[in-house]
């Protein structure tokens, strides 16, 4: 049986608009399809960060001035946003496989992930999403809808936070495998899955929350048996001392060197700090098990070694 890896796209695979993200997700299938022709069985998951955000404010405002317009509950605006997003990944991922005469098919699973309900992160949320605004644009918002909050993020602005509680199970895991084990190219997880909690056999609720998608990726390759589990992002490799006269690029990590490094506070809790630790989980899930950091652009480069940072046992 092939390796399997799973792949979690960073923001900068996607568009803010319907064109630009087609134009973005068309340019990286190359590099995408390419380790399939290595070999390699791939399922991808994707962030959502300005799409479910926008699906949201716009469904909030819309329903406040047309009362045909209904509000838009957060896990059907992510549902809204895997179907988005999926939908422009298998148009420019088939086109790749068709261009190269390779049989395999994709196919977009949307997908619900439990969590906890007594998960602290519904006390306190600090997931960013949608676009970022003026202290005196969020605090407009913020009168005329109380129940959402905005935080400054990252210096860039003020960004809606909700709650990110981490991933139990992933319903549809099942599914998943079935197609996998059939020649799809699954696409997974996107924003970090639908958020729902188990109320029964068989049923889920969902919540108002985001799981992050990197801890969400980590989880499907942990439950897929992933032999790797990439996280593109827009830099080659993780670094310390990032920005500074020090800075130094790492090819390979220990999940005890990493584990140190966060705890030394070298990597940026919104960008650097959560790959890392999505990382550490699944290279300790199981012996063997590597996690791979790298730039979109360069994967066929880094499952060969020669790119990104690889975090191992």
């Amino acid at each position: 049986m092939a390796s399997r890896i799973v792949i979690a796209l960073g923001g900068n695979a996607l568009g803010n608009t319907p064109d630009e993200q087609q134009m973005k997700i068309d340019a990286v299938a190359e590099s995408l399809v390419g380790l399939i022709a290595q070999g390699y069985e791939i399922i991808i998951s994707h962030g959502n960060g300005p799409q479910v955000g926008t699906i949201n404010l716009a469904f909030s405002e819309g329903s406040e001035r047309n009362d045909k317009i209904p509000f838009m509950p957060m896990p059907e605006c992510t549902a809204m946003s895997q179907g988005y997003i999926g939908y422009h990944l298998q148009k420019g991922i088939l086109k790749e496989l068709r261009r190269r005469g390779m049989p395999w098919h994709v196919s977009t699973m949307i997908t619900q992930i439990e969590v906890d309900p007594e998960d602290n992160a519904f006390k306190n949320p600090t997931k960013p999403i949608g676009a970022y605004y003026t202290k005196e644009q969020a605090e407009t918002i913020m009168a005329q809808y109380p129940q959402k909050v905005f935080k400054e993020d990252a210096g860039r602005g003020y960004r809606q936070m909700v709650a990110s509680p981490k991933p139990v199970d992933i319903v549809e895991k099942d599914s998943i495998l079935n197609l996998l084990d059939n020649e799809f190219i699954v696409i997974a997880c996107g924003g970090g899955g639908i958020p729902v909690i188990r109320k029964g056999d068989g049923i889920y609720e969902g919540v108002d929350a985001v799981i992050d998608k990197d801890f969400a990726s980590s989880k499907l390759a942990e439950m897929i048996d992933a032999e790797y589990f990439f996280i593109l992002t827009a830099v080659d490799r993780v670094s310390i001392n990032w920005g500074k006269p020090d800075q130094k690029d790492i090819e390979k990590m220990t999940v005890t060197e990493a584990e140190k490094y966060c705890e030394e506070g070298h990597f940026a809790p919104g960008s650097m700090l959560p790959k890392v630790m999505a990382a550490i989980n699944f290279a300790k899930s199981k012996q063997g098990r590597k996690a791979v950091i790298a730039s979109l652009e360069k994967a066929p480069l880094a499952i060969q070694g020669l790119s990104g940072t690889e975090i191992s046992l």
